[in-house]
């Protein structure tokens, strides 16, 4: 199945438009083994235990695994998704930029590695920092368009002088990703759930490429807002599929033993809210 095919397939199977983040912090981890990054690893996987039910995706950010030198645990946490929850497609977040055959190296480590359906990428060195990724059949890409931090303003919000129309830079590239830069219907764009006004112009502009929206939970971001902006159906059936990650709202919704209890409980109310604003 193709990442587009695995998404499609969660969102029905478990009613869902939500995303779980995977962000460990040791700081943040329950009292019992809060500071232990050697347990990143089992703090992930009982979170996704506890939620693989009520996702459309999982998105693990690798550079909180790096960090703490767990990359091995982000390769058994990989292989325990892949185990307990095949029907759920897994976006690394690594926000890659490289281009040649250092760009080809990173869609090895995403793809081959790690074994991920999707990862994010950042556009602005341009197509050929994008192709490399292309190359494998099915497999995701998002390209950071219009994102949650307001330090976005400083390229993301700024008019092309020189391109026909003189579009702001994210409405160019979510043209590029919604038209030539999109081969075989592999892009997809990351759009900030902070900015719902801009959530619906990029739909405009790209109205079938699947949106990952951050910043749902503790970023502030408006559930309703965002789906109202950001989904698109037709008869009943996804025609623009958004993918709402929240991650720390999940995450550490309790620093006592219940932790993934907690943090079903709050993906159960997340995935709610959305479905409830469905159009």
């Amino acid at each position: 199945m193709t990442f587009l095919d695995m998404l499609s397939a969660a969102e029905r199977q478990n009613n869902s438009m939500l995303c779980v983040g995977l962000d460990p912090e040791p700081t943040k981890f329950p009292d019992r083994i809060k500071g232990d990054s050697n347990k990143i690893y089992d703090f992930c996987a009982a979170i996704v235990d506890a939620t693989a039910d009520l996702v459309n995706s999982f998105k693990p950010q690798i550079a909180y695994f790096a960090a703490h030198r767990a990359e091995g645990q982000l390769e058994r946490l990989m292989e325990h998704m892949r185990r307990v929850a095949p029907q759920v497609p897994i976006i690394l977040d690594a926000k890659r930029g490289d281009i040649g055959s250092t760009a080809e190296q990173y869609a090895i480590e995403a793809f081959e590695r790690y074994g991920a359906d999707a990862v994010t990428l950042s556009p602005f060195m341009g197509w050929d920092s994008v192709a490399p990724y292309l190359k494998y059949h099915g497999k995701g890409a998002f390209l950071l368009c219009r994102t949650s931090n307001p330090g976005g303003d400083d390229l993301q919000n700024q008019r092309l002088a020189s391109v026909d129309g003189q579009p702001l830079l994210y409405e160019h590239v979510a043209r590029l990703a919604q038209g030539p830069w999109n081969l075989n219907g592999q892009l997809g764009l990351v759009v900030g759930a902070t900015y719902p006004k801009e959530i619906e112009r990029v739909r405009e502009l790209a109205p079938t490429v699947p949106l990952l929206i951050p910043g749902v939970g503790a970023q502030g971001g408006d559930a309703a807002a965002t789906v109202k902006a950001g989904l698109r159906e037709r008869d009943g059936a996804t025609t623009g599929p958004i993918i709402v990650n929240s991650s720390r709202a999940i995450l550490y919704a309790s620093n006592g033993d219940d932790f993934a209890a907690a943090a079903r409980r709050v993906a159960l109310q997340t995935r709610e809210l959305l479905q409830a604003s469905r159009a």
